[in-house]
């Protein structure tokens, strides 16, 4: 019997790289998958832009109407914009905050109903930049390090009700995002291997690898995990820098 038949699901950001992963997993695993984003998937597609809102009650209403349960929640969309503190615009740093922190708070918020009336998972998708940061990033880490803690919170005051809620911290994935600034080096090539070479597995990662442990956290499989971030990095937050 597959691991998600009967079950329904909801993953933000799955027109590419680790929510279509997700996503396509969740399905071939006997989910009903519905994805909302601004873009197209290839499943029950809600038009939705986390920078509004209002977006976050839209879609979970939509679900509500459409199956009336809600097992699962993913919330994988995200934004990042280059800046110092100095740099860093109010506007931008708002609009990280809201799509990387505050629609995964309130999708959760009006999901709660439909995921306590069964036994329901959410999986945040953090980053390694919610534990360490990367030059120019200050809203960005700023709203992963929130979203791992508003993991624990939702674990903690929802585990009576039987929802648990994990989040996953990838480092470096070869996703559209990264795969465009790769070919914006001069060298792609020579960037790329540098980028594998910082970490001990000697290479980057799969959306795929990051949605078979967003899988398995929403899972039976995992019905003892609850309040974790798992880093998921091929190693490169254990590796210190040469003295």
């Amino acid at each position: 019997m597959s691991r998600f038949a009967g079950k329904t699901a909801l993953v933000t950001g799955a027109s590419s790289g680790m929510g279509a992963a997700t996503a396509r997993l969740l399905a071939e695993g006997g989910a009903r998958v519905f994805c909302a984003q601004r873009g197209a998937s290839v499943h029950e597609d809600i038009r939705a832009d986390f920078a509004d809102s209002k977006a976050p009650e839209m879609v979970i209403d939509h679900i509500r109407k459409k199956a009336g349960a809600l097992d699962i929640l993913i919330n994988n969309a995200g934004v990042m914009r280059e800046g110092t503190v100095e740099e860093t615009t109010e506007e931008d740093w708002h609009l990280q905050l809201q799509v990387n922190l505050t629609a995964p708070f309130l999708l959760t918020r009006y999901a709660m109903p439909l995921l306590k009336s069964g036994s329901g998972a959410i999986v945040n998708v953090g980053s390694i930049e919610g534990l360490g940061n990367n030059p120019r990033h200050p809203a960005y880490g700023a709203s992963k390090a929130g979203l791992h803690g508003l993991t624990r919170a939702v674990a903690v005051d929802h585990g009576p009700d039987g929802v648990r809620c994990n989040a996953v911290a990838p480092g470096w994935i070869d996703t559209p995002l990264n795969e465009d600034f790769i070919q914006s080096m001069p060298d792609p090539k020579a960037f790329r291997a540098e980028i594998g070479g910082i970490h001990p597995i000697r290479r980057t990662g799969a959306p795929e690898e990051v949605a078979q442990l967003i899988c398995w956290l929403a899972s039976d499989d995992a019905s003892f995990v609850t309040g974790q971030v798992w880093t998921i990095d091929g190693g490169r937050m254990a590796q210190l820098s040469l003295p």
